[in-house]
């Protein structure tokens, strides 16, 4: 994994040692996490084959700057009425071509499973970044389980549609459901995870409670929240923003700088709670992660294929 150089400030990050400090304690307080399906009972491990030594971005920028237009189009807006959803409990519907179908409770999905902290740097399509202690499983040790038949080449995303609880879906914003779509061997990556929690506290609700995707070679609106049906397909699936947008956002939606979006360049970004007028860092291919998933691209136009 690349060596990120940090441009943070000491009052813009969360102090490491108090982290890890705080982790240690929760490590052997099973019950401050009580209610918290994602994580009770079951102590995160670090992974240092994904991670970065970039200090992370502070949980009150990662909780309080959130794109999740079912509860509005504002950035504060999640962090203003996502307390209204109710995660718990919490199941999802899996379907398609796969020899176990089937929906289950989101408890029995994570038995076996073991939960990692992976430090991703996460970038919005406004050219914003943040650098998150993601916690989660591999979504190939869920697909594995599934069993997928030789016709499945895509795995379909859908978000819950629960009105009453999700005020922005009360508006005709976008065409809910929000769908989200990845290539087989882009899930079965080691690097795609699907993530309950961040800082090894259970996922916030404007962070995509209970359970989110996260890619961290593609843009945040690929990264969908509080999945409640997961579908292995042949055909490539809708994804929303594709189908609102498709000449501003393709079906991959990899990080290139190399392609400007149709309203604003990509080349470079800043890092969130530094400021507006911080200084621009160059934008990395796939963010940083070349060296990994680059090899799922070979031979692809990744201009043509944005």
């Amino acid at each position: 994994m690349p060596v990120w150089k940090s441009r943070f400030k000491d009052r813009d990050v969360t102090d490491r040692s108090v982290w890890m400090n705080r982790r240690t304690l929760m490590a052997g307080t099973a019950g401050l996490l009580a209610g918290a399906p994602a994580l009770a009972s079951r102590h995160a491990i670090p992974n240092p084959g994904y991670s970065t030594d970039e200090p992370p971005t502070r949980f009150e920028d990662i909780t309080s700057y959130n794109n999740f237009y079912e509860f509005g189009t504002g950035k504060d807006d999640p962090a203003r009425y996502a307390s209204a959803l109710t995660t718990d409990p919490w199941s999802i519907e899996i379907a398609g071509e796969c020899a176990n179908p089937g929906t289950h409770a989101l408890e029995d999905i994570l038995k076996g499973k073991t939960i990692e902290e992976r430090i991703y740097r996460f970038r919005c399509v406004e050219a914003w970044s943040m650098v998150i202690p993601w916690f989660g499983f591999q979504l190939s040790a869920l697909l594995d389980q599934v069993v997928p038949t030789s016709k499945a080449r895509y795995v379909a995303f859908e978000t819950l549609y629960r009105p009453e609880e999700m005020i922005g879906q009360r508006s005709r914003t976008i065409p809910w459901p929000y769908v989200e779509g990845l290539r087989m061997d882009e899930a079965m990556h080691p690097l795609t995870l699907m993530a309950t929690g961040i800082y090894e506290e259970k996922m916030p609700n404007q962070n995509g409670a209970p359970i989110r995707l996260v890619v961290p070679w593609k843009y945040g609106f690929k990264s969908i929240k509080s999945i409640v049906k997961i579908t292995l397909t042949e055909e490539q699936p809708p994804a929303t923003w594709n189908i609102l947008q498709p000449d501003e956002y393709g079906f991959y939606a990899n990080v290139n700088p190399e392609v400007d979006h149709p309203r604003w360049s990509q080349a470079s970004h800043r890092v969130v709670g530094s400021g507006l007028f911080a200084r621009r860092e160059p934008t990395l291919m796939l963010n940083g992660y070349a060296d990994e998933v680059g090899p799922l691209y070979a031979g692809m136009d990744l201009r043509k294929n944005f």
